[in-house]
């Protein structure tokens, strides 16, 4: 198969684009032939810029606008105009399904296939030097208030023990800090940096809410940390049947202020009934049996 893929960036670390260095190196191994000139098929990633496509397309979603503090109709203009136009649809969450078929009517051909990680890059990964720490605890995010930083380390400061610490990755501001001794800030890490630091560490926290299917949750767990994470989204699907999921009321998936979560009790935990295959291999067949049933 020859696949074109529109709207990636490799010198971007966002979500989608991380995902999709993750992705195209198992599609090539797998025989696809990823190359703009005379498509079999095109894989487009969230919105196109064209007008027609030559070739069957498959759109894969990550989410759309719903914050109210956002004009989310005009940002998803061109995502549901993607939407209409293709020919098949790649969900990364059954969460994502839902939601986009609500504002967008259901597609005609779609399948729901979750994000993967790259297990040989994470094996590759070298010790993270925090050798004299015994448990440690981690969170990583581009963090937004929905993704509950403050949360975070509250749940972590109340569940830990006296020795534990805990490592926040990403960007964050001095005044949304939380200061504690158990608590170190390192900043941006590249991804390698990440595959080894949640190799070293137990448990990754993850309470953001309504997120879709955040990577950082699947590479966590793929490096073998146990998720806490919210019921309130898509993140629960990839947390694995051993995470501490805390139930949340259920969203109605209208417009809502994403940028005020509400409250989380940390009481209410609940069994997680799903679980998914992680591995960027299997996750790559998938998209190229989706992409085939289409030609």
């Amino acid at each position: 198969m020859r696949l074109n893929v529109d709207n990636v960036s490799f010198s971007s670390n966002s979500g989608p684009n991380s995902f999709a260095a993750k992705l195209l190196p198992r599609l090539v191994k797998n025989g696809v032939e990823v190359t703009p000139e005379k498509p079999d098929a095109h894989l487009c990633f969230i919105e196109s810029p064209r007008s027609h496509y030559d070739a069957p397309m498959v759109q894969r979603l990550d989410g759309i606008y719903f914050n109210t503090r956002q004009n989310f109709e005009r940002l998803n203009y061109n995502i549901r105009r993607t939407y209409e136009m293709a020919d098949g649809v790649i969900f990364q969450s059954r969460f994502n399904e839902k939601l986009i078929s609500k504002y967008f009517g259901p597609h005609k051909s779609y399948q729901i296939i979750h994000n993967g990680a790259d297990l040989e890059a994470i094996e590759k990964a070298p010790d993270f030097s925090l050798t004299k720490y015994e448990n440690l605890w981690v969170s990583a995010a581009s963090w937004r208030p929905h993704k509950r930083l403050g949360d975070n380390v509250r749940y972590f400061l109340e569940h830990s023990g006296a020795k534990d610490i805990m490592i926040v990755a990403g960007d964050v501001p001095i005044k949304d800090r939380v200061v504690d001794d158990k608590v170190r800030y390192i900043g941006v890490l590249t991804q390698t940096q990440l595959y080894s630091l949640y190799k070293r560490c137990q448990t990754f926290v993850h309470l953001a809410w309504l997120d879709h299917c955040p990577n950082v949750v699947v590479d966590a767990r793929a490096a073998g940390c146990r998720i806490v994470c919210s019921s309130a989204g898509g993140t629960k699907e990839i947390a694995g049947l051993d995470a501490i999921v805390i139930e949340e009321e259920e969203w109605d998936l209208s417009p809502v202020d994403l940028y005020d979560p509400p409250v989380i009790d940390f009481n209410r935990k609940v069994k997680n009934t799903f679980d998914c295959d992680y591995n960027i291999e299997n996750v790559a067949k998938k998209y190229i049996q989706q992409i085939d049933s289409l030609l």
